[in-house]
């Protein structure tokens, strides 16, 4: 199953690296991914291409305004039935919304399309959000623009479409799975500078292996993360 992201922008040249490097490119070539970027101006009402407008009640900073992004989901929506309006999420990129944490990223990993709003300058009309899914955020902290987190979470969902990944395991292994977080790699050489690899990795015994994968996933989240650690110890 493929997955058609929409990514409506102000500045569609701030996704030009990210989305054409790695993984991504790779998804994209397979016809797994497919990404296409809209300039929000392209719906502003006048002349100008205006986006964006001082704030009612005056303060500092612009707002993205309401006409351009409405005018922009009604164009990417149109035609689309029932049953893919179901499939189909529209996600307002904000520092108001919900922390993005891996299992909302399954979830979206599920639909057969998103639609992603970057926001800019100090926020968006508060109107817009009657149009949209949800509201998401990828910390608790501010950045200039939406488009950094639209590409956190791309990369984010892309991992877990099938086929995207060449071995799927690698997504199952990966932190935040079950709460922990990943143990701890090692690969050639066996020995630099008096640093060596652990025993029971080179023994070929693939129970212990897991064992001891397991046990310093959980090492390492109790001491990194005792939030998540708590998580785990609860289920």
């Amino acid at each position: 199953m493929s997955l058609r992201i929409d990514i409506l922008t102000l500045f569609p040249d701030m996704f030009t690296g990210p989305l054409s490097e790695s993984i991504l490119k790779i998804a994209r070539q397979k016809k797994l991914l497919s990404i296409k970027l809209h300039d929000i101006r392209k719906w502003a009402c006048d002349k100008h291409r205006t986006a964006d407008d001082k704030p009612y009640g005056g303060g500092g900073g612009m707002v993205l305004k309401l006409e351009p992004v409405y005018l922009g989901l009604k164009h990417l929506l149109k035609n689309t039935s029932e049953t893919e309006r179901g499939l189909t999420k529209v996600i307002l990129l904000s520092p108001t919304g919900k922390k993005l944490e891996q299992p909302k990223v399954k979830s979206l990993a599920k639909m057969k399309r998103l639609i992603l709003i970057c926001g800019h300058y100090e926020g968006v009309d508060e109107r817009v959000k009657k149009f949209i899914d949800e509201e998401i955020s990828i910390g608790d902290y501010i950045l200039s623009c939406g488009e950094i987190p639209a590409c956190v979470l791309v990369d984010a969902v892309a991992r877990l479409v099938a086929g995207v990944l060449g071995n799927p395991l690698s997504a199952a292994n990966e932190s935040f799975e079950d709460s922990l977080l990943e143990h701890p790699h090692y690969t050639r050489p066996r020995e630099f500078k008096g640093l060596t690899v652990p025993e029971k990795l080179l023994k070929g015994n693939h129970l212990q292996i897991k064992n001891w994968r397991l046990q310093k996933a959980k090492e390492k989240t109790k001491r990194l993360r005792p939030d998540l650690f708590k998580k785990y110890c609860k289920k």
